[in-house]
């Protein structure tokens, strides 16, 4: 016989081969009733704010449940802490707002240009690039005058040297026979330090046979101007900024002021606009109302903007004198058809109204014009004015009675 001892040992033997079958049949029926671990998503642990991994699940879990999941149904259920409001003291951040965009104005719509007369005096501008600038100018200036018009008939690479290129001596006359210009402008001379053209040879520029070829074509061309009965006014060419050119300017301006005089024309001198007070070139310098401005572009030759009015503005002054009185549109001459209504009081009837007819300041009357000088000499006057005792003798008139400066007053004691 067994001893009891073996025999205890063998049933907890199959006690313990019972249990592992038991597990695991129910390990094996598991996975067809309960989600598998692996599929289950991440779990926010709302106690301690972190992410907690996903672990296997025991046996404990399965006979009696997962305690952290009791846990989270306990804290869902509770309410959520409110978020403490802000003090009303506190003052609030200010929303930002997108920039006010400023209004757009319309500029006003440039002036309309004054209608020009039909009778307009004609201005014409002859030359080569300078003439152009000088005609832009003139243009500028008597833009407000109807009664004259500038006509530019500058050529640009033109001159007195280069015949062949453009031949002015042949241009000229019909150019004045087709404009019926009052007055004609000259300034040519820029391109025109080059060789020159002779009947038998080309002559070097600055030798003794090339200025006298050339100061013969100066003559010829303010000849033609001359011919038609019209005043001639040639322009002298300004400073430059190489020095050779300056030099040159300076001599050939001596030829235009000779030939010009000579035939009965006038020179205009711009030299002292465009030097400073030593004589030398400037870049800047004052305009025609006075302020610093540029004149002269950057290749030291042309004119800018300023430059060119102020190259009109020497012009502008002899050419008024040679067009004389021209009509203008902010004249009105008053007569009778035109007389304002004069006013009337209330209660004047109208047969009391006088009406005088107005009288131009140009009256010959109002200053003896009809009368020869001395012919009504005034009668000489009994007594002496004040003015002629003043300032004759010096003498003062006595001051009125009580005035501060009365000395006839006597302080009695």
């Amino acid at each position: 016989m067994k001893s009891a001892r073996l025999l205890i040992r063998e049933r907890t033997k199959s006690l313990a081969k019972r249990l592992v079958i038991a597990l695991m049949a129910a390990i094996t029926a598991l996975p067809a009733t309960i989600t598998p671990v692996a599929a289950q998503e991440r779990r926010y642990y709302l106690e301690d704010r972190r992410y907690e991994q996903p672990r296997r699940r025991t046996l404990m879990d399965m006979f009696f449940g997962d305690r952290r999941q009791r846990d989270r149904s306990v804290i869902e259920m509770q309410p959520r802490r409110q978020r403490r409001a802000a003090p009303a003291s506190t003052p609030r951040r200010p929303v930002r707002t997108a920039p006010a965009v400023a209004p757009v104005i319309a500029s006003e719509p440039p002036p309309a240009p004054v209608q020009k007369l039909e009778n307009a005096r004609k201005v014409l501008v002859v030359g080569d690039f300078m003439a152009g600038r000088l005609a832009g100018g003139l243009e500028a200036a008597f833009a407000e005058n109807p009664g004259v018009v500038v006509i530019d008939h500058a050529e640009t690479a033109s001159g007195l040297v280069r015949q062949d290129h453009y031949d002015w001596p042949q241009a000229l006359p019909d150019m004045i026979a087709n404009e019926k210009p009052a007055l004609v402008v000259v300034m040519i001379g820029s391109n025109d330090r080059q060789q020159i053209d002779s009947s038998d040879a080309r002559e070097k520029f600055r030798t003794e046979r090339w200025f006298e070829i050339y100061k013969q074509r100066v003559k010829e061309f303010g000849q033609i101007v001359r011919d038609h009965d019209l005043p001639l006014l040639w322009v002298g060419l300004p400073a430059f900024q190489s020095a050779s050119m300056t030099s040159d300017a300076v001599t050939l301006n001596t030829i235009y002021r000779s030939q010009a005089e000579e035939v009965g024309g006038e020179f205009v001198d711009i030299w002292d606009g465009f030097v400073d007070e030593d004589g030398k070139f400037i870049v800047t310098g004052s305009d025609v109302n006075g302020q610093q401005v540029r004149l002269r572009s950057a290749d030291g030759i042309n004119m800018t903007e300023a430059g060119r009015q102020k190259l009109a503005f020497y012009v502008e002054k002899v050419a008024r004198r040679h067009l004389g009185d021209v009509p203008a549109t902010d004249m009105v001459n008053l007569d009778g058809s035109n007389l304002p209504a004069l006013p009337v009081l209330p209660g004047t009837p109208m047969a009391a109204v006088v009406s005088t007819q107005p009288i131009a300041l140009s009256d010959p009357d109002l200053d003896g014009g009809t009368d020869l000088l001395g012919a009504s000499a005034p009668a000489p006057a009994s007594t002496r004015s004040p003015r002629d005792l003043l300032v004759t003798r010096g003498e003062l008139p006595e001051a009125p009675a009580g005035r501060v400066d009365d000395y006839r007053i006597k302080t009695t004691q």
